[in-house]
This record gives structure tokens, C-alpha cells and sequence, in this order.
């Protein structure tokens, strides 16, 4: 396996990698900035009104996005397989 293909595949696993995770980060990230706005403006300092309805956020986020997730996986996949010559490891 030559070191462009290595440097192609890491920069596809890792492009894929952070497509699938991007979704639910920034919803994580909406959701804890609009709680910490409104603690702030109501001086209510209580941890599990940070953490509750972030991770019901991403939660939700995952499963809504389970459809096009598991697409992305499988087009990778397909892809993996079908460059599988290329990476020096079909026999």
C-alpha cells in the first residue's frame, strides 16, 4: 500500500467520520448555549438542567438522522470494498 493511498484513505475515513458526528455536536452545542443563556438569565444554576436537554437534543438528533447516517456508512463501505485492489489486500 503506497502512502497516497494510506493518506486517502485515513482523509476519506476521517471526512466520513466527521459528517456522521457533525449533526449531533452542533445540536449538543445550540442546545447547551440556549440553556446556559437562560440560567443566566434567570440565575438558575441546577447541572441537570444543562445535561437533561442536551442529551434528549442529541438523542433525537441520532435517531431522526439514523436513515441518512446508515446511508453515508454504506456508501463508504461500498466504496472501501470496491478500492479494496487498490490497498493491497484482496489476496
Amino acid at each position: 500500500m503506497g502512502h497516497d493511498t494510506l493518506i486517502d484513505l485515513a482523509k476519506s475515513t476521517l471526512l466520513t467520520a466527521l459528517l456522521i458526528c457533525a449533526p449531533a455536536l452542533l445540536v449538543g452545542m445550540a442546545v447547551g448555549l440556549c440553556v446556559s443563556f437562560f440560567q443566566t438569565v434567570t440565575s438558575l444554576q441546577e447541572q441537570t438542567l444543562t445535561i437533561v436537554p442536551k442529551m434528549l437534543a442529541v438523542l433525537s438528533t441520532i435517531v431522526l438522522l439514523t436513515p441518512w447516517i446508515l446511508a453515508t456508512l454504506r456508501e463508504y463501505t461500498a466504496a472501501l470494498f470496491s478500492n479494496l485492489a487498490a490497498f493491497g489486500l484482496s489476496g
